[in-house]
Parts: structure tokens; C-alpha cells; sequence
């Protein structure tokens, strides 16, 4: 009995099976959104925007109306009148100018100081850098009320009541700040351009305004942004040292519409909606930077 044999050439391949991966999972693929993600980001963004269109509605209606049942889910004819009266009634002009005044030189010594120290714990080496940095992370812990006694105390001496630098000076410095720029810096200055800095003979402030400032310029910004808004919407301490009548801000102002025995409440949501609309509008402008720089600062974090 004789047994043929094939040659290896001539044996039939065997078939390979190809594996499909899904689109999503593929090299370079794109994550696309299904109705349900659409949904739950409609949902998201509709919840958001409500009260600000609910602010602007009660602005439009007058006080009767809005204590009438179902209360307007539509704007009224009175949006300008009682913007109008808002305006003059709590004298938000100089309470406008008093406001950026306050936030704008908070947020500059704010991320300025902040920077600075946050470089320091980040890059350099001394003694007690990380007990230091504890202790400034615990001051965020301390909830801010337990201070307004010790502070009202020390305006108080100073005699700075109903004057801007009452409400200045303590915010000038913020734990955040530091932590935040100390978080960015530890990752987005390499050692080695500093180092660089130092063999060419550069100072520690030069090394300062010309290395750690321009790698640090978007958190900079995100830093900036945030401590204006919070400066700007700051009313327990300002409306404990200023009143509507002196130095007042913004939020002093506002308060001030809710005198009387009855509130106009529309009267108050306009003052609010005004209060609001620099806010909106500086994010309409810097929003894609400030956004930017977030997520920059995530990408390298």
C-alpha cells in the first residue's frame, strides 16, 4: 500500500477568521454620542440655563403677577422699566464701578502672589515645604464665618468701615490660588529650564518673570477668571463693612432693593439680572481661552 504525499507548497491554507473591532475602538476612531447622551445633555443645559431665563422673566413682570398661581413661565412688558428703576433707585452705576475696582485688583495680587508661592512650594527646596503646604491646605478647611468677628474687629481699628480696602485687603492672598498654581506647576515647568535659567546666570526673580510666568500664563488666566467671579459675587462680608449709601458693591446694592415691608420681588430680579450681565458677557468674550487653559492644564496635569 502506497501512501502519496503532498507536497507542503500545495497544502490548502487554512482560513483566517478577521476580527472586526468597532468603530470606536479603532486607531484614530471617533467616540460619537448617542440620543441618550443628546438627551441627558439637553436636560443638563436646560436645568442650567433656567434660572437665569426665570431671572429675566420675573424681571419682566410686575409683583402682582408674579405672586399669582401658576406663576409667568413668559416675559412680560416691564423688563426695561424695572431695569431702569434698578439701576437709579440702587445706584448700581457707582456700585458697577466699585465692584471691578475690587475684583479686578483681588484677581491681579491674587494670581500675581499665588504664582509665586506656588512656584516655590512646586520647585524649590527648603526646609518645612511640606508642612507649610499642609497648613495652607488646611486653611481652606476653616469655614470663612469663623473669621468675620476677628476681621470686623480689626476694620474696626483700622477704621475702614464703608471704604473699599475693608474688603480689598482681605482677600488679596487665597490657599486655592496657591494650591492650584502649585498642582500646574509641578508639571508644566520642567527642572530642566530652570536649571537652563540658572547656569545662564539668571536671578531667582528673573528666573520669575521670564520662565515661570509665561509657562504658567494659562493657568494664569483660568486662576484670574475665577477669582473675579468670586470677588464679584462676595456679598456676606461686603454687606457686613459697606453700605448702600457710602462705597457699596454690587451685591450691597442689590440687597438693597429688598427694603420695605413688601419686596418687589421683579424689582430685585432685575437688579440681579444686571448684576449678572457683566459676568456673562466677560465669559462670552474669554470663555474660549479660559476653557482652554483648563484644559491644557489637564493634559499636562
Amino acid at each position: 500500500m502506497t501512501t502519496t504525499l503532498t507536497p507542503a507548497s500545495e497544502t490548502p491554507p487554512e482560513k483566517t477568521r478577521r476580527v472586526r473591532r468597532p468603530k470606536a475602538a479603532r486607531a484614530g476612531g471617533t467616540l460619537h454620542a448617542g440620543p441618550i447622551a443628546y438627551v441627558i445633555l439637553a436636560l443638563f443645559t436646560i436645568g442650567s440655563l433656567f434660572p437665569l431665563v426665570w431671572t429675566a422673566i420675573a424681571a419682566s413682570r410686575d409683583n402682582q403677577r408674579l405672586a399669582e398661581t401658576p406663576p409667568p413661565f413668559w416675559f412680560g412688558s416691564n423688563l426695561f422699566d424695572n431695569l431702569d428703576l434698578a439701576w437709579n433707585d440702587a445706584n448700581l452705576g457707582e456700585a458697577f464701578i466699585n465692584t471691578t475696582f475690587v475684583a479686578g485688583v483681588s484677581a491681579a495680587t491674587i494670581v500675581f502672589l499665588s504664582t509665586i508661592a506656588g512656584f516655590a512650594f512646586a520647585k524649590l527646596r527648603f526646609k518645612g515645604r511640606n508642612a507649610m503646604m499642609l497648613i495652607v491646605i488646611g486653611t481652606m478647611m476653616v469655614p470663612p464665618q469663623l473669621s468675620v468677628i476677628p476681621l470686623y474687629m480689626m476694620v474696626a481699628e483700622l477704621d475702614w468701615a464703608d471704604q473699599l480696602q475693608a474688603v480689598i485687603f482681605p482677600s488679596l492672598v487665597s490657599a486655592f490660588g496657591v494650591f492650584f498654581m502649585r498642582q500646574y506647576l509641578l508639571q508644566a515647568l520642567p527642572d530642566e529650564i530652570i536649571e537652563a535659567a540658572r547656569v545662564d546666570g539668571a536671578s531667582s526673580w528673573r528666573v520669575i518673570w521670564h520662565v515661570v510666568f509665561p509657562a504658567a500664563r494659562p493657568a494664569m488666566a483660568v486662576l484670574g477668571m475665577l477669582m473675579f467671579v468670586q470677588t464679584w459675587n462676595d456679598f456676606l462680608w461686603p454687606f457686613l463693612v459697606l453700605t448702600q449709601n457710602g462705597n457699596p458693591t454690587v451685591q450691597v446694592a442689590v440687597a438693597g432693593l429688598g427694603r420695605g415691608y413688601t419686596p418687589d420681588q421683579s424689582l430685585i430680579m432685575a437688579g440681579a439680572l444686571l448684576g449678572t450681565l457683566p459676568l456673562l458677557i466677560v465669559f462670552a468674550i474669554f470663555g474660549k481661552q479660559i476653557v482652554g487653559g483648563i484644559m491644557q492644564g489637564a493634559v499636562k496635569g
